[in-house]
C-alpha cells in the first residue's frame, strides 16, 4: 500500500437496531507529507468495541456521536514512519484514538508512546489497553473486593469480563461467570481458573443457574450484559453487595428501552450499591494499572484470548460480529504488518 494512500471506514448511515455492513463505507484518501511538528503513523492493529454502537446514534452522551461521512474513531496502535516532530522519531510505536484507517497524520496530540516487549503489540488494545483498564478500575475501585467474597461476572469470556475474573482470583475471591459457548466455558475454568460457569444460551432459568453457581450468594456482580442477567444477579445478591455497571450489550441495538428489572426493589431491602462508571474519569489510575498488570502478566497470573480479523475492509464485519457473539475475548482488526 502506497503510504500516500490510506483506506478508512466511514459511517455512511446511522443504524436502526442491529447495525449491518451497509451502514459503513470504505473510502480511499490521499495522505500528505507531514508538516513541521507532525508525524505520519501507519496503523497495525485497531480495536473493535461495543461502546462504539452508542456513538452511532445522534443523541447526547458522555462522548459526541460519530459524524456521517467521517472516519470512525477507535483505539489503535501503529508505527511512526515519518516525523517532523522533535517529540517522536520514525520507528517508534504509538497508541491513539485514530483507528478505522490505515494511515493518519498527527501533531502529537493524543499520541501515547508504547514499548512492545511486556506483551505482544496488540495487547495494548486489550489486556494492557482500555479493556484491561476498565476491568481493573471497575472491579478494584467500584467493586472494592475483599478476600473470600463471591464475584459473578456476565460476559465472563469477553475482553473485559475475562480480566475481571482473573483479577478477582488474584484478590482472593470465589469467581463465577456466564458465557455463550462450551468452548468459552472450558477456557474460563481451565485457563482463567474461575470456580464455576454457566452457558447462558443453554439455560432457560438463569436465576436458578446463578443460585447453583453461587450457593452462598453474590457479594459483587460485574454487569456487562443486562437482559436476563441483572434480575438474576439481584435475586441472589447478599446484603450490602455491590453491582458494578460497566455495560449492557444486550440493549445496545434496541430501538427503544426495555423494561427495567422487576425485582429492582431488592436493592433497597438488601442495601445494595449499584454504580456505573466511565473509564475516562479514572485516568489518574492508569500508571498503577500498567504497573500491576505488567507484574501479573510476568507472574503468569493473567491470560487472555483474542479474535483477530485481517484487513481494514473487514472492520464492519468484525464490529457486527461483536453483537452475534462471534468474538472470543478481544476483537481486533489487523490493519497492517509489523
Amino acid at each position: 500500500m502506497n503510504a500516500k494512500i490510506s483506506r478508512e471506514i466511514r459511517l455512511k448511515s446511522r443504524p436502526a437496531g442491529m447495525p449491518d455492513e451497509g451502514n459503513f463505507e470504505l473510502v480511499a484518501t490521499h495522505i500528505p507529507e507531514p508538516r513541521d511538528g507532525e508525524v505520519l503513523v501507519r496503523n497495525i492493529y485497531m480495536s473493535v468495541d461495543p461502546y462504539m454502537r452508542g456513538r452511532m446514534n445522534e443523541r447526547k452522551s458522555y462522548v459526541p456521536p460519530f459524524e456521517l461521512g467521517k472516519p470512525l474513531e477507535g483505539h489503535c496502535v501503529g508505527k511512526i514512519i515519518a516525523s517532523r516532530s522533535d517529540l517522536f522519531n520514525p520507528g517508534e510505536w504509538v497508541q491513539s484514538m485514530f483507528g478505522w484507517r490505515e494511515y493518519y497524520l498527527s501533531n502529537g496530540t493524543g499520541l501515547l508512546k508504547i514499548e512492545p516487549g511486556a506483551a505482544p503489540l496488540q495487547a495494548y488494545l486489550g489486556v494492557l489497553g482500555m479493556t484491561g483498564f476498565t476491568a481493573y478500575v471497575g472491579l478494584l475501585d467500584i467493586g472494592q473486593p475483599r478476600e473470600g467474597e463471591s464475584l459473578f461476572v456476565s460476559a465472563a469470556s469477553g475482553a473485559v469480563g475475562s480480566i475481571v475474573c482473573q483479577i478477582g482470583k488474584i484478590k482472593g475471591c470465589r469467581v463465577a461467570g456466564s458465557a455463550g459457548s462450551a468452548r468459552k466455558i472450558d477456557w474460563l475454568k481451565q485457563a482463567a481458573g474461575i470456580d464455576a460457569a454457566l452457558n447462558y444460551k443453554e439455560t432457560d432459568d438463569i436465576s436458578a443457574a446463578v443460585e447453583r453457581l453461587c450457593p452462598d450468594g453474590i457479594d459483587m456482580y460485574y454487569e456487562n450484559v443486562g437482559g436476563r442477567h441483572l434480575p438474576a444477579a439481584l435475586a441472589h445478591m447478599n446484603n450490602y453487595g455491590r453491582i458494578i455497571l460497566c455495560g449492557m450489550i444486550s440493549q445496545y441495538n434496541a430501538d427503544k428501552p426495555g423494561p427495567g428489572p422487576a425485582n429492582l426493589f431488592l436493592a433497597i431491602s438488601k442495601r445494595l450499591r449499584l454504580q456505573g462508571f466511565i473509564i475516562s474519569d479514572h485516568l489518574d489510575r492508569h500508571g498503577q494499572f500498567i504497573s500491576d498488570m505488567r507484574q501479573w502478566i510476568s507472574d503468569g497470573k493473567i491470560r487472555w484470548k483474542e479474535t483477530i480479523v485481517d484487513g481494514i475492509e473487514n472492520a464492519p464485519k468484525a464490529f457486527t460480529g461483536l453483537f452475534k457473539g462471534e468474538n472470543f475475548g478481544k476483537m481486533l482488526v489487523r490493519v497492517g504488518s509489523e
